[in-house]
């Protein structure tokens, strides 16, 4: 059983929502994560309503209900629906999830429904069991009544920002590139059938890329990286990066509403290996919206200034927020080591269109 300060166990699942849900990706809001059992149950069923009942707190902004059922008889007999925008429900059928949160037992039948209340980081802040049903609902509203409000969290990322990596003028040149060329649909990556994929969805997504293939550029860029990003994140973060990948310019236009959604940058097999992203701002006063925000953290908003640069982990859920006036460029490359080469090559495998590798 996870206690408070615990963070909560990562994990993918079919739900209500999506046929692949990744509790990872919901961080940035209080979650009351209920393990139900069955609807069928007279305790379960009290919850479900209490969570009809009170509607309008489980917005999806300050708090969103999981709830997790382990009878199949939930969804063919409709018992659970997907309640917009703040109720989702996950199908743990085989019991994984429940097993993995202590939940049910690792071996035979029994169940312990309870519900742990998670901050906007997936850590436990509380652990109420089922003990009560007609207080169990009130009882989680109770707490949440005595946190802040997710807007009013002031912490602060884990980033370092790095300003005067790339000189103005190198800026315009590679917007220059960008301009005279265009740009490509940006989609992301999903793990699909076993492949990662490149996924293209303009509700998650909206962003076109120019892949730089001239060699001095790329080489002028890599040197203004070693000289300038590289030591910093060995000073910030105590890790030598070896390697790069992609040289590109990113394009978020206001006119076709361009930004990327909370997301991290290494869940996938085909991107396991990146270890830290560099966000480096080509025309910072020249576009407004379209900041990096990490909603673990709060909604603090970070934007390097123009030819700077902001660095964090891959590991970091963050979003672009939707650029409202201009057009912002950026230069968006990952940093990794020899040893995430190694991982690199080994998944190689995984990437579609790729032919299997040996093993």
């Amino acid at each position: 059983m996870l206690t408070p300060g615990d963070p909560a166990p990562w994990f993918t699942a079919r739900a209500t929502e999506k046929e692949v849900y990744h509790l990872h990706a919901v961080a940035g809001r209080y979650i009351a994560l209920s393990f139900l059992g069955s609807a069928a149950d007279p305790a379960a069923r009290r919850v479900l309503d209490d969570v009809a009942a009170h509607r309008g707190r489980f917005d999806s902004e300050d708090l969103l209900f999981l709830g997790v059922t382990t009878d199949p008889d939930d969804e063919r007999l409709g018992r659970v629906r997907q309640e917009w925008p703040g109720a989702t429900y996950v199908w743990d059928f085989d019991r994984a999830v429940s097993r993995r949160y202590g939940a049910a037992p690792p071996d035979g039948d029994g169940y312990h429904p309870h519900t742990l209340l998670l901050d906007t980081a997936l850590r436990v802040l509380a652990a109420l069991p089922l003990a009560d049903p007609a207080d169990h609902v009130p009882a989680v509203l109770r707490l949440v009544d005595q946190l802040p409000r997710v807007r009013e969290l002031a912490g602060f990322a884990p980033v370092a920002v790095v300003p005067r990596v790339f000189e103005p003028e190198f800026g315009r040149r590679l917007i220059g590139l960008y301009e005279r060329h265009g740009g490509r649909e940006s989609g992301f990556m999903r793990d699909v059938d076993g492949k990662t994929t490149v996924v293209v969805d303009h509700n998650f997504k909206r962003r076109a890329d120019y892949e730089i293939v001239d060699r001095e550029v790329v080489q002028a860029a890599q040197d203004r990286l070693i000289r300038r990003v590289v030591p910093a994140i060995r000073r910030s973060f105590q890790f030598h990066a070896t390697r790069i990948e992609r040289h590109i310019v990113a394009c978020y236009d206001a006119a076709s509403g361009g930004h990327f959604r909370p997301h991290r940058d290494n869940t996938t097999k085909g991107t396991a290996h990146r270890r830290f992203a560099v966000t480096l701002n080509l025309n910072a006063e020249e576009y407004e919206g379209g900041n990096l925000r990490f909603p673990e953290f709060g909604p603090r908003e970070y934007r390097a200034p123009t030819g700077g640069a902001v660095v964090f982990s891959c590991s970091l859920l963050h979003e672009a927020t939707p650029v409202t006036a201009g057009t912002r460029y950026a230069f968006l490359p990952f940093l990794y080591d020899e040893a995430a080469a190694e991982v690199r090559q080994a998944n190689l495998r995984f990437l579609a269109g790729n032919p299997p590798g040996p093993g």
